[in-house]
């Protein structure tokens, strides 16, 4: 058993990470934004004691400090599971209210961990292609992206549109976490992951029909009917179930090769054409209302290394029809 500090714990891929901690027998504590926040994850894990699964509220993750008590523990944490990001509310000024704050809580929770958490040795990221690809390159036909690449993003680029604003965001607060390890040399090492598109199962108990992480909203809009004219294009064609990318970031803990290491975490590739071709095996009686025209994997596009995932991590990853089958029933139990 390891102690384990998750922050953001009732987020779609940290819930994911914190029941695959639970059902291997470690002891977790996860920062959530509120006291409901707590509540809904002890609802939604009814069985594990406060000696399995406790709390500690860290209502803004960007403010100075916000971490500093959240690290201390008795037992001390071993391990430190970072996948919160700032919320984002309205968005008014991108370097203020995007920029910052996400490199604010990267770092805030390395230098807490340097500073009052002596005992923690593995430190594991979440952070996102976003940080590796760069979306003005284009498809990049016959170019491989693995973990070497990184997004060329600049602060004025950055500042153009909300989406440019959010991949930057990752790429600065993931460089800024390299840039604390080298110059801080602290006693603990980082992985980081960088997942793509991230699909699969909710938890019906954490989440509405409105909160609904951004790729999931695609199965969620095909069920509904929302897309009965033609399917729209994919941002990226390259995918991962977020079960996969949970065990991932235990994997990366738990294995000593893994330290020090950034991991391209996906499955490979998918198209919108192929999701709903998969909803529509699955819900014939919605067949008729999900559009079999667009959505089409692109003609040329870029290639993809994930082979030191699954060397280093042995993930094996699950298919889109597998993933599609399984988180179909989870939608619908929140009224997809």
């Amino acid at each position: 058993m390891t102690r384990v500090l998750l922050t953001g714990g009732s987020g779609f891929i940290a819930v994911h990470v914190l029941e695959a901690l639970l059902t291997q027998g470690h002891s977790v504590v996860t920062t959530v934004r509120s006291e409901a926040k707590a509540q809904m994850l002890r609802d939604t894990f009814p069985n594990y004691g406060k000696d399995k699964l406790d709390f500690a509220i860290v209502p803004d993750i960007a403010e100075e400090g916000a971490f500093d008590e959240a690290v201390k523990s008795d037992p001390p944490f071993e391990w430190v599971i970072h996948t919160a990001s700032p919320f984002h509310f309205n968005v008014t000024d991108t370097k203020k209210d995007m920029l910052d704050p996400a490199v604010i809580g990267t770092t805030g929770i390395l230098k807490a961990i340097k500073k009052s958490a002596p005992s923690v040795k593995r430190v594991i990221i979440t952070s996102s292609f976003a940080a590796v690809f760069s979306s003005k390159i284009g498809n990049r036909p016959g170019y491989t992206y693995s973990e070497k690449d990184w997004n060329p993003i600049t602060e004025e680029e950055a500042i153009q549109d909300p989406s440019s604003g959010y991949r930057a965001s990752k790429t600065f607060a993931e460089k800024a976490a390299w840039e604390f390890v080298e110059k801080e040399k602290p006693n603990f090492t980082v992985s980081t992951m960088n997942p793509p598109m991230v699909f699969g199962p909710i938890h019906p108990k954490l989440q509405t029909l409105d909160t609904l992480n951004t790729s999931n909203q695609r199965i969620r809009d095909m069920m509904l009917g929302k897309m009965q004219d033609e399917l729209p294009a994919a941002a990226v064609y390259v995918w991962v179930d977020v079960r996969d990318l949970a065990l991932a970031h235990i994997r990366a803990a738990e294995r000593p090769d893994a330290a020090g290491k950034r991991f391209f975490v996906t499955a490979g590739y998918y198209s919108n054409k192929e999701l709903a071709d998969n909803i529509r095996e699955q819900l014939p009686d919605k067949a008729s209302k999900i559009a079999t025209k667009g959505g089409e994997f692109p003609e040329g596009y870029f290639e993809y290394d994930n082979s030191r995932t699954k060397d280093i991590l042995g993930v094996n990853f699950r298919s889109v029809k597998d993933m599609v089958k399984d988180t179909i029933p989870t939608l619908q139990a929140i009224g997809a």
